[in-house]
């Protein structure tokens, strides 16, 4: 069985996303990290949700709001 993927998919959600990190279908992870501060909220991921990343790319912009591009490392 061919598991590869012909074009690039997004996941969201915390549940499915560590999912995916966890099986390891994840070779990026591009984030938008906002300057604002909630009470509370839903976390990006579960506590148990592990992986390492290397930072490949990264962008301010001016309204405070940072871009970063990562790939997963095995």
């Amino acid at each position: 069985m061919n598991t590869s993927v012909a074009t690039d998919f997004t996941v969201g959600g915390p549940t499915l996303a560590a999912h995916a990190f966890n099986a390891g279908l994840v070779d990026e992870c591009h984030l938008f990290i906002c300057p604002v501060l909630v009470g509370q909220g839903k976390p990006a991921f579960p506590s148990d949700a592990r992986a390492q990343l290397e930072l490949l790319e990264e962008h301010r912009f001016g309204n405070g709001v940072v871009y970063l591009r990562h790939r997963t490392q095995s």
